[in-house]
Order: structure tokens, then C-alpha cells, then sequence
């Protein structure tokens, strides 16, 4: 690489920004990150931080799972901020039908190497006795974890600037080149490659990207020490992270190591207000107490939303932007981007610098959502 600049500009801070930072740094590049905000923020600072193997597609299972092997082996490293918590998940089924999913999940993770454990009744109810009574059971996924996001992002970013990687906050990207990027402020940052990983704002970035919204809302309570052991989740769950088109809400409760419970979850399309909408919110919280009724007692101390960057094929873009020389993308993670991060970010460098990568990459790429090269 020849660029009196730097070998590859990144656009945005978040989880993934990040993590792409640190890997490009590692393998010895010349990094410069341009975040509009603060480090961990948008989609980063709202989100659950739940580290979770899921098994929607065989390339959703593949990036998943990569990527939390990838976690797991940098947690040793983590600082304590980072909140770093394998408390495992237990997805929740409500009856036999959903007990049937439990099962098929149980051969699917077994046979790709994941250890669960199935999860009867009783059990069920001794590994979480604030569940509601009647529940069918569960399957444990004692590998998953939850970290405390903002931090998780701050970690990365200081491991780049630990290897050279020069941040630069409180300043956007408006356009990126083939060249470089040029800033707000009117200064241009030469690179040889430049990356987009600016999650609902990088169409902004690159028209053509299709690239949406989808709003969610989260509650944190006051500290409950004891009161939730593991990610919690009903199998309903995946029905309505699949819907594109209607507002949807699901059980969904973490444990902090704080002691405190991080509630969700709902997804909304086409919504543009940040403000909480009391109508989605009280459905959320209905649900959630229909699981775990005692939650009706507990005090909450915060309500918020935010905005995941979904694909209509609901995998992120990873990889060389059609049309776009020299510019990648890392963006369209939905409700993935924590638990993918280290994998985005270990794939992309990979075609960076050409060298062989442990997972296919084909299903990630942006040339797939392509039908000619996007407009400029």
C-alpha cells in the first residue's frame, strides 16, 4: 500500500466499527476511525449485548457461532467494565409445539458441535423459579453470553489505538472514496480502502444500500440480585425477529451482573420517532410478565429505543461495495451486530488482504443484494 494517509479509513465507532479497527490493526494496517458521536453509541449503546449462537440459516449459525468462539477467546483479555458474563441462554417453550422446536434446535446445535442440554419442566422451573408455572421446558445453551456493550466497543477501539490507530470523534464522514473519506469539517483523511460500518447510517454513506431501520425499545430495572440466572428467551421470539412488515414484541430478559434486569423486546419497521411509544412498551412489558409475572413488582429506572440496521435477508453485508472501488462494506447486522462483530471484522480483513478465511464469506457478501451496481 502506497497511500501517504492511511491503509483503510473506517466510518463508525459502534460495536462492529470497532471491531473491524482492532482486527485491520492487528494484522499491521495503518487505521484511522471517524465516529460522528462517541464510541459505542447508536445501536451499540442500545442494545441487549447478548453473545448468542443462532440458527436461523446455516450462514446465520456459521457467523454466529464464529464469532462467539471469537469472544470466548478474548475474554480472558476483556476488562472488568466490559461486563463479560457466560451466563448462558435458555430459549423458553411455552407448550409441546414449542418443545418440538426445542428438540430440533438441540439435534441442529448437536450436530455443528454446540453443547446444550435439554431442559423439562422441572428443570425449567429450578433454573429460573420466578417463570411462570406451566411452562413446558427449555433448552440451555450454557455457551452463550451477555457483556455490557458501550464498554465492549471502547475495549476495541483501545486495542487499535494500542497498535497506531488514530480516532477521530465528534466529527462525520459525509463521503467516502475510493480515496479516502471526507469529514464534516471539510478535511479529507486519505486511504488506500476505505470501510463503511455506519449500521442505519450507511446508505447515507453509499446510496443504493438497502439498508432499513427497524426501531426497538428496552427497560432496565433497579438491582434484583438473583432474581434472573440466564438470557431468557421464548421460542416466540424467533417468529418475530422473522416478520418485516407488522410491530412485534417478545419475551426477552437479561441478567446484569449489576443485578439489574435488561428487559425486551420489540421491532418496529418504518418508524422514524426515537421518543418511547407507550402503546409497543406496554405490549413488551405484558409480555414479559406473562413469562415472569413477578416482574410487575419490580421497579424500573430506565426506558429507551433504538435503531438496528436490517437487510432483507437478514445477514449483514461484508465485504467489497459493487460499484465502489476500494470501499467495503460491514454493515446490515440487525440485532447481531455484538455477537458478530469479532467474526465481521475477522472476514473482512480477510478479503482486505486476500488470505483464506474460516468460515465461507460468499453468503455475506454485498454483490448478493445487487442486481446491476448501485447508483452514485
Amino acid at each position: 500500500m502506497t497511500s501517504p494517509g492511511y491503509d483503510v479509513v473506517i466510518a463508525g465507532a459502534g460495536i462492529v466499527g470497532a471491531a473491524c479497527a482492532a482486527e485491520c490493526a492487528r494484522a499491521g494496517m495503518r487505521v484511522a476511525v471517524i465516529e460522528a458521536a462517541l464510541i459505542g453509541g447508536g445501536a451499540t449503546a442500545a442494545g441487549m449485548g447478548h453473545i448468542v449462537v443462532m440458527d436461523d440459516s446455516e450462514a446465520q449459525f456459521a457467523l454466529t457461532r464464529y464469532s462467539q468462539v471469537l469472544w470466548n477467546e478474548l475474554a480472558g483479555e476483556l476488562t472488568p467494565d466490559v461486563e463479560f458474563e457466560a451466563c448462558g441462554t435458555i430459549w423458553v417453550a411455552a407448550d409441546d409445539e414449542e418443545m418440538a422446536e426445542v428438540w430440533r434446535k438441540k439435534k441442529y446445535y448437536e450436530d455443528r458441535g454446540v453443547p446444550v442440554e435439554i431442559l423439562d419442566a422441572r428443570a425449567l422451573a429450578g433454573a429460573e423459579p420466578n417463570l411462570r408455572h406451566g411452562l413446558a421446558g427449555g433448552l440451555l445453551v450454557s455457551c452463550d453470553s451477555v457483556i455490557y456493550t458501550p464498554c465492549a466497543a471502547r475495549f476495541l477501539i483501545e486495542q487499535a489505538q494500542g497498535r497506531g490507530a488514530t480516532v477521530r470523534l465528534g466529527c462525520a464522514v459525509v463521503e467516502l472514496t475510493g480515496r479516502g473519506a471526507r469529514l464534516s469539517d471539510g478535511s479529507f483523511v486519505p486511504a488506500d480502502l476505505t470501510v463503511n460500518a455506519a449500521g442505519t447510517w450507511s446508505p447515507m454513506l453509499t446510496p443504493g444500500l438497502d439498508v432499513r431501520k427497524r426501531k426497538g425499545h428496552l427497560v432496565i430495572t433497579d438491582r434484583y440480585p438473583g432474581f434472573v440466572h440466564h438470557q431468557l428467551v421464548e421460542l416466540g421470539y424467533l417468529k418475530s425477529a422473522h416478520t418485516l412488515t407488522t410491530d412485534t414484541v417478545a419475551f426477552n430478559v437479561q441478567p446484569r451482573r449489576t443485578g439489574q434486569l435488561l428487559i425486551g423486546s420489540s421491532r418496529q419497521f418504518g418508524v422514524e420517532e426515537t421518543e418511547v411509544d407507550p402503546g409497543i412498551l406496554g405490549r413488551m412489558i405484558d409480555r414479559a410478565c406473562e413469562y415472569m409475572p413477578g416482574l410487575r413488582a419490580l421497579s424500573a429506572i430506565r426506558t429507551w429505543t433504538g435503531f438496528r440496521a436490517a437487510t432483507p435477508d437478514k445477514l449483514p453485508l461484508i465485504g467489497p461495495c459493487p460499484g465502489h472501488e476500494n470501499l467495503f462494506l460491514a454493515t446490515g447486522h440487525e440485532g447481531l451486530g455484538i455477537t458478530t462483530a469479532p467474526g465481521t471484522a475477522r472476514l473482512l480483513v480477510d478479503q482486505l488482504l486476500s488470505r483464506p478465511s474460516a468460515i465461507p464469506i460468499e453468503p455475506y457478501l454485498p454483490s448478493r443484494v445487487y442486481q446491476e451496481s448501485p447508483h452514485v
